[in-house]
C-alpha cells in the first residue's frame, strides 16, 4: 500500500454538509505531509474525490494507520468500510484569485464568477473562503451586473431542465413566516387547470418546517430529475425536494455558510432564488414577499427594493417575475411543524368546515395570480377561478394524484406528547410572537421529528377567557416537551393577553 493511502472508517459523525476527516496526530501521513488540524485535504478513492477539513484525534478510537470520515464525506466519496483511500494536499485554485479581487474592492464579471462557482459546486472551496465571499457580497456588495452574472454562473455550473412546453410556472416565498404552506395548495390548483408547474422546494434550515418537510409527511419528495420528469409529464406538477438534484448546486453550499453568519445580502438572495427557478426550467415566477416585524422583509420600503431587484434580474435571465407583498404580522394557519402544517393543507383541500381560513385565502390569492400570469385567467378573475377549482374538489383530486405519482399518499404522523398553554387571564391577545413560537416548535423536535411542533389556537386581537387554550406544544418524547416548555416559561409570552372585561 502506498504511504499516503489509508483504510477508511465511517466515523458516524454528522457534520451537516461539511466533509470532515479524522486522522491521528501521530499518523505517518500527517507527519510526512505536515497536515495540521483544520487543514483542507483532498481524499481520493478511485475516480471519486472530496475536499475535507482535517480534525486531529488523540484518543485510541482511531488507529494511526487509518482515516475516519464524517457522514458527509462518507456519502460524497462512496467508499466501503476498510477501502483504501489516498490523502493529499488539495490542488491550487485559480478561482481564488477572483475572490481576492472582490475582497479588495474589484468587480467580477461572468467568467470570473463562473470559475468560482464551478469550484464551489464541486466542493473545492473551503468554508473560510466561502465565508469571505458571502461577507464581501453583504450590505450591497453586489451591484446589478454582478448579481446577474452570479445568477447565470450558478445556473450554468449545474443541471438545467427543459420541459419542452410553455408556459412553465413557478411560485416562491422568501420565507420567515411559520405555517405559510401555500405551495401545497397552489401547485394542485394550477396543475388541475392543465398548466405545467414543477416545484422544487427546500427543507428547513432555521425554521420549524420547510415546504419539502411538510410535503414529505404526505408523499415522498426525494426524487431525482428523471423521476421528477415522469411525475410532471403525468400530472403537470410536482412538489419535490431540490436537494436530490444538481440544480444550482453552488447555491446550497453558499446557503450552508451564509446562514450562520446572519449577513444580509440582497444580491445573494436574488441569485439564490432566481438561479434555481431558471435551472428548473421555470419561465414565469410569482414571488411571495411576507412583510412584517419578524419576517425577513420588515418594511414595505425594503420589500419594494427587493421586488425591483427580483424583477429586473429575472428579466435579464429571460424570466417573467412578479412579486406580491403579503401580511407577515402573524403565523399562517394553525400548525407549525411538518405534520401539523400538512394537516392544515389537507383540511383546506378537503374543504373541512374548520380549515384555517387565512391559509385558504392566501393560497387562493397566490394561485389566482399564477393563473393570470399563465394566461389562463384574465386579470382580476384568477382568484375566482382558483376558488372554483378548490371548491369543486379538483385541487384535492390533483394533489392526491401528484402524491401517488411521487410514491404514494401518506397520513401525517401525530405526536405522542402534547401540552396546552392556556390564557392566564380574560382579555385580548395583543400579538403573536412568531419567532418565539417557531423556536418553541423547534425545541419540541420539529422538523427532525415530523409530528413535533406547535398548534396555534388564537389570532391577534382575539378575545379569550381565563384558561382558554392559546397554543399546544407537540413532541415525540417527554424530554423534548419539557425542554420546549422550559423555554417558553423563561421568555416573554408567545401570545400576551391584556386583561380586561
Amino acid at each position: 500500500m502506498a504511504f499516503d493511502r489509508l483504510p477508511a472508517r465511517r466515523a458516524g459523525i454528522d457534520t451537516y454538509q461539511q466533509p470532515v476527516v479524522y486522522l491521528r496526530s501521530d499518523c505517518p501521513v500527517c507527519r510526512a505531509e505536515g497536515f495540521e488540524a483544520q487543514a483542507q485535504v483532498e481524499v481520493v478513492a478511485g475516480h471519486r474525490h472530496v475536499l475535507a477539513i482535517l480534525n486531529h484525534v488523540t484518543s485510541d478510537w482511531l488507529r494511526s494507520d487509518e482515516i475516519a470520515l464524517s457522514e458527509a464525506a462518507w456519502s460524497l466519496l462512496g467508499v466501503a468500510e476498510g477501502e483504501a483511500v489516498a490523502v493529499r494536499h488539495p490542488p491550487q485554485l485559480d478561482s481564488l484569485a477572483h475572490l481576492r479581487t472582490k475582497v479588495h474592492g474589484g468587480k467580477l464579471g461572468y467568467e470570473a464568477l463562473r470559475a468560482l462557482m464551478e469550484d464551489v459546486s464541486h466542493g473545492r472551496v473551503s468554508d473560510i473562503h466561502l465565508a469571505s465571499f458571502v461577507t464581501v457580497c453583504a450590505g450591497g456588495g453586489l451591484d446589478f451586473d454582478e448579481t446577474v452574472a452570479l445568477t447565470k454562473a450558478m445556473v450554468d455550473v449545474g443541471e438545467r431542465i427543459d420541459w419542452g412546453t410553455s408556459p412553465v410556472m413557478d411560485k416562491h416565498c422568501i420565507g420567515g413566516l411559520p405555517g405559510n404552506r401555500t405551495t401545497l395548495l397552489v401547485v394542485p390548483i394550477v396543475a388541475a387547470c392543465g398548466i405545467t408547474m414543477p416545484k422544487t422546494s427546500s427543507r428547513a434550515i432555521t425554521s420549524a418546517a420547510g415546504t419539502a418537510d411538510a410535503m414529505e409527511t404526505l408523499a415522498p419528495v426525494a426524487l431525482d430529475v428523471p423521476a421528477m420528469r415522469r411525475v410532471v409529464e403525468r400530472e403537470g406538477g410536482c412538489i419535490v425536494w431540490g436537494g436530490t438534484t444538481r440544480i444550482s448546486p453552488a447555491d446550497d453550499l453558499l446557503i450552508r455558510v451564509e446562514r450562520p453568519l446572519s449577513l444580509d445580502s440582497e444580491g445573494l438572495l436574488v441569485a439564490s432564488i432566481l438561479s434555481k427557478k431558471a435551472a428548473v426550467g421555470s419561465q414565469r415566477v410569482l414571488i411571495d414577499l411576507p412583510v412584517g416585524p419578524q419576517t425577513k422583509v420588515r418594511s414595505a420600503q425594503a420589500a419594494g427594493r427587493l421586488s425591483r431587484s427580483l424583477v429586473s434580474v429575472g428579466a435579464a435571465l429571460g424570466l417573467q417575475v412578479r412579486t406580491v407583498l403579503t401580511d407577515g404580522s402573524q403565523p399562517v394557519g394553525r400548525g407549525i411543524g411538518p405534520a401539523l402544517e400538512a394537516i392544515d393543507v389537507m383540511a383546506v383541500l378537503e374543504r373541512m368546515p374548520d380549515a384555517p381560513a387565512d391559509l385558504r385565502e392566501r393560497a387562493l390569492e397566490l394561485a389566482g395570480l399564477v393563473l393570470e400570469m399563465a394566461g389562463r385567467a384574465v386579470t382580476g378573475s384568477g382568484r375566482t377561478m382558483a376558488r372554483q377549482i378548490l371548491d369543486e374538489g379538483r385541487a384535492l383530486a390533483k394533489f392526491i394524484s401528484i402524491c401517488e405519482a411521487q410514491g404514494g399518499l401518506r397520513i401525517p404522523p401525530s405526536a405522542a406528547h402534547v401540552h396546552v398553554v392556556a390564557a392566564p387571564a380574560t382579555g385580548v391577545v395583543q400579538a403573536i410572537d412568531t419567532r418565539l413560537l417557531s423556536r418553541a416548535a423547534k425545541l419540541a423536535g420539529a422538523p427532525r421529528d415530523p409530528a413535533a411542533g406547535a398548534t396555534l389556537h388564537v389570532r391577534h386581537r382575539d378575545r379569550v377567557e381565563l384558561g382558554q387554550p392559546l397554543y399546544t406544544l407537540h413532541a415525540e418524547s417527554p424530554g423534548a416537551l419539557r425542554y420546549a416548555l422550559d423555554f417558553t416559561r423563561s421568555q416573554l409570552p408567545v401570545a400576551p393577553v391584556k386583561a380586561g372585561p
